[in-house]
């Protein structure tokens, strides 16, 4: 089943890209008490999310923080080198990298996509959701293939 608006974030052990390397978080844990924005990709270092995705929450970061945001996580379903590479490459110190190596995010909140097809396996679908003390209060999920109501612009117009 899909999350929706209104519900609590389930328990999942995530993995944080931290300069000092992989941090293990519980996701209950460390969106407990913030207002965060959090957007997936399907994947770093892909087309899309590389060159629009990414760039739009770092490019927006202030704007986002100016309208309470205490936090702006990105994950996918890679590894945390991989989202501690994907940071240093196109991101900002204003973006966390959650790694959801294993898909169990994306499984637990049921946003999942089969990239098979292109060999990336089971993967996040691309979304954006605000979560306040670890309830979902905006989620934006795209059609497949889509990038228009995940982005950070449109996330600004609904606040």
């Amino acid at each position: 089943m899909t999350i929706s608006v209104g519900d609590k974030l389930p328990d999942v052990k995530l993995v944080k890209a931290t300069e000092g390397g992989p941090e293990q978080v519980s996701s209950s844990e460390y969106f407990k008490g913030k207002k965060i924005a959090l957007f997936s990709v399907p994947g770093a270092f892909t087309p899309t999310c590389s060159a629009r995705h990414l760039p739009g929450y770092v490019e927006k970061a202030e704007d986002l923080k100016a309208k309470g945001v205490d936090e702006i996580v990105a994950t996918a379903v890679n590894d945390a080198f991989v989202m501690g590479a994907w940071k240093s490459a196109a991101g900002s110190d204003d973006i966390t990298m959650l790694a959801d190596g294993n898909g169990d995010f994306a499984e637990a909140v049921g946003l999942t996509m089969d990239g098979s097809g292109f060999g990336l396996g089971k993967r996040g679908q691309r979304y954006s959701m605000v979560v306040e003390d670890g309830v979902v209060t905006q989620l934006n999920v795209e059609a497949p293939g889509d990038f228009s109501v995940s982005s950070a612009e449109h996330m600004l117009g609904q606040m």
